[in-house]
């Protein structure tokens, strides 16, 4: 999402020129290219005017370190005002409360529906039980999504389907919760194409028959400035306690995620950057700003691992490996693995320095599919022994995965490559060989 701003931040940071300290004359075209690029990338006038007042009077007259450029040290200041902007520290969500209760708002094709599945499953792997509530009475399919989405979790959804008053099912599914013993129960309302008094004054009602322990406000970032908008306008009715922003996998400029704290003075408390349920990230301010300078944000990435891999079967890999027994099966089920952290590109932009790299490059979640069909067209035996593999196998495959040739050779000569690799680093970790000096292979 960010990749314009970050580069064009970078960019500007890199002009900047003097020694010992950064004075008026150095520092005046530098912060003029950081508003620009705010501005650029939609943020809010007047908070990037504030910001870019803040970088200025932070900057000004300070010694430069033996060893630090300007440049760098205005990347630290840089990245303490955004963290600042976005709100400093992170903000969990409130449940407290038996149960509590959480209602999700937001305008209609913003992502409430599906973030109510993404956060019922964050909040189940804490051990609590959740019921999702189908609260949308207006959308036809709204309800059948929600369930969809329930299955998809293993979480309950309740719904009436003939009823059309939502303050009476969200009151009757409130009873339901206590009853079964839910320890959480998440609302989802209904949106509209934009803001009406009918669809304010339903949800206030609704949230003054429930009285919600958490409410939060879901809105797509695309939408850039007008996200910012609707959200100082559903605050004033609403008062809620936290922002979620989606669709950060998307072409947005990230003027929304710059302006909406500042702007709204509620904190952002999730990100989603996709469809898939485990594509739900909690806000770091200190992160955000390390992917906007272009650090990446190993520590999300990690998190990311956690929860998409398996102990037991990482364990297992783990030693298959050790045994060099590596094989198809067994990369076939990482890929799955990996899938399920989320968007590749917007992985991949978690990674230092990566996320410049990528900006450009059309990567998606589909360029395994020819590898995930060569392998589903191989035999067990196949998967288990690759060398097996002559011409009239590989024809075979090919014309089963609906791939060539050519796309069956490589993927054998990348899995034999990896395989390699992995006997290196074996033969490393049992002490039988040094690691070879990789300085010497950049020498000319």
């Amino acid at each position: 999402m960010f990749e314009s701003l970050s580069t064009k931040l970078t960019s500007a940071m890199r002009t900047l020129k003097g020694k010992g300290s950064i004075t008026d004359v150095n520092v005046a075209s530098t912060i003029k290219e950081i508003r620009r690029a705010l501005m650029d990338a939609d943020v809010n006038y007047k908070v990037a005017k504030e910001i870019t007042d803040n970088i200025k009077d932070q900057a000004l007259g300070q010694k430069i370190l033996i060893a630090v450029e300007p440049g760098q040290l205005l990347v630290k200041i840089v990245h303490e005002e955004l963290t600042k902007l976005m709100g400093g520290e992170k903000q969990e969500i409130n449940l407290k409360g038996d149960p509590a209760i959480v209602l999700i708002a937001g305008l209609q094709g913003s992502g409430k529906t599906t973030f109510s599945g993404k956060l019922a499953q964050h909040i189940k792997k804490s051990g609590r039980q959740v019921l999702l509530v189908a609260c949308d009475i207006y959308r036809p399919a709204a309800i059948d999504q929600l369930k969809v989405l329930g299955e998809q979790v293993g979480v309950e959804v309740y719904a009436e389907p003939e009823n059309k008053n939502a303050v009476s099912i969200a009151s009757n599914a409130l009873e339901y919760a206590k009853k079964m013993g839910k320890k959480v129960v998440i609302v989802d309302t209904a949106g509209r194409l934009a803001v009406d008094e009918a669809m304010m004054a339903e949800i206030e009602e609704v949230k003054k028959a429930i009285r919600p322990t958490e409410t939060l406000f879901v809105v797509d970032s695309m939408t850039g400035q007008d996200a910012v908008n609707t959200a100082k306008t559903f605050n004033d009715r609403l008062n809620f306690d936290g922002v979620v922003l989606t669709k950060l996998d998307g072409d947005s400029r990230g003027g929304a995620a710059l302006s909406i704290r500042q702007v709204v003075e509620k904190p952002i408390k999730f990100i989603s950057t996709g469809e898939k349920m485990e594509a739900l990230d909690q806000f770091y301010p200190d992160r955000m700003a390390n992917r906007i300078l272009g650090m990446g944000d190993v520590l999300s990435l990690v998190e990311r691992a956690q929860q998409a891999f398996d102990e037991e079967e990482a364990a297992r890999l783990n030693k298959k490996i050790r045994q060099n027994n590596f094989t198809f099966e067994d990369f076939y089920t990482q890929l799955q693995q990996i899938k399920k952290m989320g968007n590749i590109k917007d992985l991949m932009g978690m990674v230092p320095g990566m996320g410049q790299a990528v900006k450009d490059v059309d990567i998606s979640n589909d360029s395994f599919k020819p590898i995930e069909a060569i392998i589903q067209s191989m035999t067990k035996k196949e998967k288990e022994n690759p060398d097996i593999l002559n011409s009239s196998r590989k024809n075979r495959i090919a014309t089963g995965s609906g791939t060539s040739i050519q796309q069956v050779n490589n993927l054998l000569k990348q899995f034999e490559d990896m395989r390699k690799m992995m006997r290196m680093m074996n033969k490393v970790q049992d002490g039988k060989m040094k690691m070879p000096n990789l300085g010497n292979m950049f020498k000319r």
